[in-house]
């Protein structure tokens, strides 16, 4: 059995330190940051059984916006394998649904479709993927002009 060296020991252990870190919605592109906001509001209303749209208008300063990031949040509920966890409002840890999620908004802002596919891939069905895509490239061009 080969020894492993010091460096390489150490550069395993930065890396499972990394792992055992939160990842924080600061570390987000804003527009993916706005959009996991957007997600645990929905959440907080929908189980208060109140309707979030008039709310996260007034917070994303447009109507349109806020209809496309409701559009995503269902489009995402009825793709996703199973409830999505989201955080409390306030806090600024990500779950590992919303760091996916934020990562795929990214890569929409981007327009890059092959890392959108590589955040989704095993996790929602193939047939699902491009309503997904739509839907999120329709939110960042909300964003956009909105800007």
């Amino acid at each position: 059995m080969r020894k492993r060296s010091d460096s390489q020991t150490e550069r395993f252990a930065e890396q499972i330190s990394a792992l055992q870190e939160a990842p924080r919605i600061t570390d987000l592109h804003p527009v993916a940051a706005r959009f996991i906001y957007s997600l645990r509001l929905v959440a907080a209303y929908k189980r208060a059984k109140r309707d979030p749209a008039a709310e996260l208008a007034n917070r994303l300063g447009s109507i349109q916006t806020a209809i496309k990031a409701l559009q995503l949040v269902e489009t995402i509920g009825h793709s996703w394998p199973e409830p999505v966890l989201v955080q409390r409002f306030c806090c600024g840890c990500l779950s590992h649904d919303e760091r996916t999620l934020g990562a795929m908004l990214d890569a929409a802002w981007h327009n890059d479709r092959a890392s959108f596919n590589d955040q989704l891939a095993g996790l929602v069905r193939s047939e699902r993927i491009d309503r997904v895509w739509d839907d999120a490239l329709q939110l960042v061009m909300a964003e956009a002009a909105s800007c």
